[in-house]
């Protein structure tokens, strides 16, 4: 089988140290010469050799310039360059070598070794760029791998947020058939976190696990969840159930999002002066996470019509929020939310509901 030879430039102004090197070399690579460094330049520019034998003591142009010049250029810079001179003191082929040659050849040549040497370097050069070539390679397959990686996590993470948003949405469907309150109070939560001492990760994560609030409302009967008057004392116990089957539903242990959704739907009924439900916790007793819903889920409730009730005004749910400072809210928390007030108003209009007509 016939390969392809390796592309070999000789540099020399000696007409006779060419014819030389070209006798030794020529059955084994295909062969460029010039007499001159500029020549060399020009040839090597045109068509890049896998190596280069050079001269050092030329007119004009010496090797040590040559070398330099192939150095100083990225797209030569590589080319394994072999000093052939006779020029012998050990300063000279130390400076040489300084300059980026990979090896220093005496004259008078002598065949067997320069073809030695040849073979080892542009060996050497091949496993080289073999090398890099492998590495190239595997780290596009490794950049390719983290950025599938990558996305399989985004897809991972906004199936989960899909999942959670929808099983909040069925929560509320009996009675918000648009689902626009968890979308809302989601918002809200997030705006409130915001302005807390508290991670990024933390407010991202309490925005995805608020939808869940109120998952427990499956389990609630429809003739008492949307019950259009007051409910008595039996039906009223049966509601202070839904955190509990919220709970339940979601299950504690868990890590993340999921973690905080069971704390939320546990405990964003709970009063900050110990009166609220399921087990009556009071003041820092209650996670800030459902302490921080509580304000975001009433305040919603308050200002959205349901077919059970209009209505209120922003007007007069935020003096009920002044109201139950230090009461049902905590108020450091109160203060807070009111301050961003104008994007609280943001989130209401963009987010209306439209109810459907049967």
């Amino acid at each position: 089988m016939n390969t392809v030879k390796e592309t070999i430039v000789l540099v020399d102004d000696t007409p006779e140290n060419l014819s030389l090197l070209n006798g030794i070399l020529k059955p084994f690579y295909k062969i460029k010469a010039a007499n001159n460094g500029e020549t060399a330049l020009k040839i090597i520019a045109m068509d890049k050799p896998a190596l280069i034998l050079l001269d050092i003591m030329m007119p004009v142009m010496d090797g040590y310039e040559v070398c330099k010049r192939l150095k100083a250029d990225p797209t030569t810079r590589n080319i394994p360059i072999i000093f052939v001179t006779a020029k012998g003191q050990v300063d000279d082929e130390e400076y040489g070598l300084s300059l980026g040659a990979v090896d220093y050849i005496h004259k008078p040549i002598n065949a067997a070794i320069l073809q030695a040497r040849v073979k080892t370097h542009l060996a050497l050069h091949n496993q080289a760029n073999h090398l890099e070539q492998l590495v190239s390679s595997r780290t596009s397959e490794l950049e390719h791998s983290k950025q599938m990686l990558k996305a399989a996590k985004q897809a991972i993470a906004n199936s989960r947020q899909e999942i959670i948003y929808r099983l909040g949405r069925a929560a509320e469907f009996k009675d918000n058939e648009t689902g626009m309150h968890v979308i809302r109070m989601s918002h809200y939560t997030r705006l409130l976190a915001s302005q807390l001492d508290k991670s990024e990760l933390f407010v991202e994560e309490l925005y995805n696990a608020a939808p869940m609030h109120d998952i427990g409302k499956i389990g609630i009967p429809d003739q008492i969840l949307l019950k259009p008057g007051a409910l008595n004392n039996e039906e009223y116990k049966i509601m202070q159930e839904h955190p509990l089957i919220g709970a339940d539903i979601i299950e504690a242990g868990q890590q993340g999002v999921l973690k905080l959704a069971h704390s939320v739907a546990l405990t964003h009924h709970e009063k900050w002066d110990g009166t609220g439900y399921p087990a009556g916790l009071k003041g820092q007793e209650i996670p800030l996470e459902g302490r921080i819903v509580a304000i975001a889920d009433v305040f919603d409730a308050l200002t959205s019509e349901r077919p059970y009730k209009t209505a209120w005004s922003v007007e007069k749910s935020v003096n009920f929020l002044k109201e139950q400072r230090d009461k049902h809210f905590e108020g450091v928390l109160v203060d807070k939310f009111l301050s961003i007030m104008p994007d609280i108003i943001k989130i209401k209009e963009q987010y209306v509901e439209h109810y459907r007509n049967n």
